[in-house]
């Protein structure tokens, strides 16, 4: 194969004959460009075949399950992929249209060892990518993703006969079974359910249904352009517009998912927006009644709670804080034999006995479901009330370039530790430590923390600040962790801010 080119002018001979790759598209544990700027039908081509070739060089049995999301764009795009891992001599399980998890259950479920789903997360329209994996429940992370950038851009994969496609029908239908079983809420629940006309709209409303829930269907009509919202739960767009929908229809709570349903959001009975750090130590104290002695993974991003909550603590929890990034997290979830993994995105991660280990929005409000259940005399807005109170704030992405931002973020770092190593302080507190393994989140003496991270999917910057004090010390942590970003000028404008 030929080495990719790195640019190529759309509407040219060439582009419609020659593979071009932007390398940057190649991130930490996606791979995600935007098309057709950044990479071509024939680079997409290349991929598979690099894919391939990668899955071979490692010895792993040539079969691959392959899904797309609901995007008027990505069959093409799984297509040309699939052509390249034929190429490659790969046995193709087509599964059709799906969300990320469904094809994360694919690999279980037909037995096969690798998988590669076309999909661009909660990114807007006009991006793609391909989450994949080879060792399941995990995916690529950053040393894979680099094994297969150097394939593809080097030119260094390899035909192989014996390729074939086959296309596998009833994997949608095994994959809701899978989630329900035979359960049924025993107490009425009525959920608004949010999908954002995005691929979730295929699966969550009958999910709901077949647990017995009673549906506030909110914008759940299959619809690529998207036209309320971008289907993504972490964002305050489609936050507000479930706490409407909650509010109009007098609903228990309404959950959210975004564009390939690996990620869940919820808001409360009382149009309450609860991140999903704060959700997942509701999770993790109804599950440590039942799990007593677990470990729970959490993100670098996520609330300090994990760590302080009495109740947890009671229940003998411990608390792992890793790199953000589902696949950082899947992976140390299986390391470490971790009974779930929280991600502040609303990635969650819920191992046997509860889950296979993979990111399951589904699962999720299946869990929550099955939560409420549990606590028949407990609204939604209770289990967040009982929470010890903090303030947090959402996740906010400044503008940083792709190729810049890891300098960015090391210069950024250094000047953080610097300031606390002369004694200064963040939001009036002192620091107590700046932990490094993702980032600087930098902890204050009375739990506070304030962190800046470089986005592994996106030309951002990524900023997240918590006080357990007030409102007030929280703007105050975000306003020196701010002036700290600001020492470097190629550093734009929030997408949110407080």
């Amino acid at each position: 194969m030929p080495k990719p080119l790195t640019e190529v002018t759309q509407n040219t001979w060439e582009f419609l004959r020659d593979p071009m790759i932007t390398p940057t598209g190649f991130r930490e544990y996606d791979a995600r460009w935007k098309f057709p700027d950044e990479v071509n039908l024939p680079g997409i081509t290349a991929i598979g075949l690099g894919l391939g070739t990668q899955i071979r060089r490692r010895g792993i049995d040539p079969v691959i399950a392959v899904g797309n999301d609901y995007r008027d764009y990505s069959l093409s795009i799984k297509n040309a992929l699939i052509v390249g891992l034929m190429q490659a001599g790969m046995h193709v399980k087509d599964i059709g249209p799906a969300l990320s998890p469904m094809a994360y259950f694919s690999q279980f479920h037909l037995d096969v060892p690798a998988v590669a789903m076309v999909t661009a997360s909660h990114n807007p329209n006009g991006w793609t990518g391909v989450k994949m994996g080879f060792d399941r429940p995990c995916t690529h992370g950053p040393d894979e993703m680099a094994e297969l950038r150097d394939i593809v851009l080097n030119g260094e994969g390899q035909a192989h006969p014996g390729g074939q496609y086959e296309f596998v029908d009833g994997v949608k239908d095994a994959y809701m079974d899978d989630l329900v079983g035979d359960f049924k809420v025993s107490r009425p629940l009525k959920v608004v359910c949010a999908t954002g006309n995005g691929t979730a709209s295929a699966f969550a409303p009958e999910l709901f249904k077949r647990m017995g829930v009673e549906v506030v269907e909110s914008h759940n009509a299959l619809d690529y352009t998207f036209p309320h919202y971008n289907p993504n739960p972490e964002a305050m767009e489609m936050l507000h517009d479930m706490s409407a929908s909650v509010k109009a229809s007098g609903a228990d709570m309404a959950l959210g998912f975004d564009g390939d349903g690996d990620r869940c959001g919820v808001v409360d009975d009382e149009g309450e927006e609860i991140f999903a750090d704060k959700v997942g130590v509701i999770m993790a104290r109804d599950l440590a009644k039942l799990y007593p002695g677990s470990t729970f993974v959490a993100d670098v991003k996520s609330t300090g709670l994990f760590a302080s909550d009495p109740d947890l603590q009671a229940a003998g929890i411990k608390a792992d804080y890793w790199k953000t990034g589902h696949s950082h997290m899947k992976r140390r979830v299986k390391e470490i034999g971790a009974l779930a993994g929280f991600e502040k995105s609303g990635h969650y991660f819920l191992a046997e006995p509860i889950g296979r280990g993979y990111d399951c929005g589904m699962r999720v409000a299946v869990e929550i479901c099955k939560l409420m259940d549990r606590n028949p005399d407990m609204k939604m807005s209770d289990l967040r009330k009982a929470l010890p109170k903090t303030y947090s704030s959402p996740t906010m992405s400044p503008y940083c370039a792709d190729t810049e931002k890891y300098d960015v973020l090391a210069r950024i770092v250094a000047h953080l530790e610097d300031h606390a190593a002369k004694g200064g302080t963040i939001g009036g507190r002192a620091i107590k430590e700046v932990v490094t393994v993702n980032g600087a989140r930098v902890i204050l003496d009375n739990g506070g923390w304030g962190l800046v991270r470089a986005s592994s999917n996106t030309p951002n910057l990524v900023v997240v600040c918590e006080s357990p004090e007030s409102d007030a010390e929280l703007r105050a942590i975000f306003a020196d962790i701010d002036a700290a970003i600001r020492t470097e000028p190629s550093v734009g404008d929030y997408d949110q801010t407080l």
